[in-house]
């Protein structure tokens, strides 16, 4: 059977992912967030196999109406922020709690971007997507596992602060349509000032110019994909219980961005990133007193 895609569908994954009938928009523990902030950014509480999680989503049926960049899933400068006080809400939630006790965050991600208009950049667009970052770097360090499921499209900016500073970065096949990459090769030539042949060229045999789950997953950027998103339940749940083994046993830099990074080495997809990390420690050591 064709796999049916979830691109632009936040809420359809939800109903796929929590426990029927658990999701609560806008109230996580004792907060209940503003429905009119943010309207594209869809967040709240449920339960995933009994257990309270919260769930920070996208509405790409809705655009915003103060901000005429923001529509069809793109993360403007409301709804970064609405997601951050997502984020707090569930640390408040939780204050005092022992980590194991931590509600996870699951982010359903589905953006093609930030909302990169000239009055989100003058309000402060970088502040509003550097909040939810920060904001999961916290989570994180608190002890509420981060897991990102990709459901369609995880792209540029809007997947530095939506996704990829999760503990656990999950996504469906390419079958479903999912669109991973940092940046479409046409800007990669515009940059680089290489020709848009080339870069084709290169996309086929090195991941770093390719895009898409398969070449991400070589790069140890995504942690599993799904073949079927019926099972999208139970892999969440499962890293989930990773999470909390991971950081119970001390390894939490197993988990995250660091992770990731050695699982790509592991992989073929990073093979020099080791050596250059080595080699900036050694250079830094040098004049690191001028620093301190």
């Amino acid at each position: 059977m064709a796999a049916t895609s979830l691109v632009g569908k936040g809420r359809a994954a939800i109903s796929l992912i929590l426990d029927e009938g658990t999701f609560e928009e806008n109230r996580i523990g004792g907060t209940v967030l503003d429905a009119g902030l943010g309207p594209g950014a869809v967040v709240g509480s449920g339960r995933l196999n009994g257990r309270v999680v919260t769930v920070i989503a996208n509405d790409a049926k809705l655009r915003n109406p103060r901000f005429p960049v923001v529509y069809a899933g793109i993360i403007g400068l409301e709804e970064a922020y609405k997601m951050a006080e997502a984020v707090y809400a569930s640390i408040a939630a939780d204050d005092g709690l022992p980590p194991e006790k931590k509600r996870p965050l699951v982010l359903i991600v589905d953006s093609p971007g930030n909302g990169p208009g000239k009055i989100e950049e003058i309000f402060g667009m970088n502040k509003a997507t550097g909040a939810y970052q920060l904001a999961l770097i916290e989570a994180r360090q608190k002890g509420h596992p981060v897991v990102a499921m990709i459901i369609g499209r995880a792209i540029s900016g809007a997947f530095l602060c939506h996704g990829l500073q999760a503990d656990r970065i999950l996504t469906l096949s390419k079958e479903y349509g999912t669109m991973i990459h940092v940046m479409p090769l046409s800007s990669i030539a515009r940059i680089t000032k290489r020709d848009i042949e080339t870069l084709e060229t290169l996309s086929k045999t090195n991941p770093v110019f390719a895009s898409g789950a398969d070449y991400f997953y070589k790069l140890g950027g995504v942690e599993e994909i799904i073949e079927d998103s019926a099972n999208m339940r139970e892999a969440i749940s499962r890293h989930i219980d990773e999470v909390y083994a991971f950081n119970s046993a001390g390894r939490r830099e197993e988990n995250g961005p660091r992770g990731r990074g050695a699982l790509g080495a592991k992989r073929g997809g990073r093979k020099k990133r080791q050596q250059v990390l080595a080699l900036m420690e050694q250079e830094f050591a040098l004049i690191e007193d001028e620093y301190l």
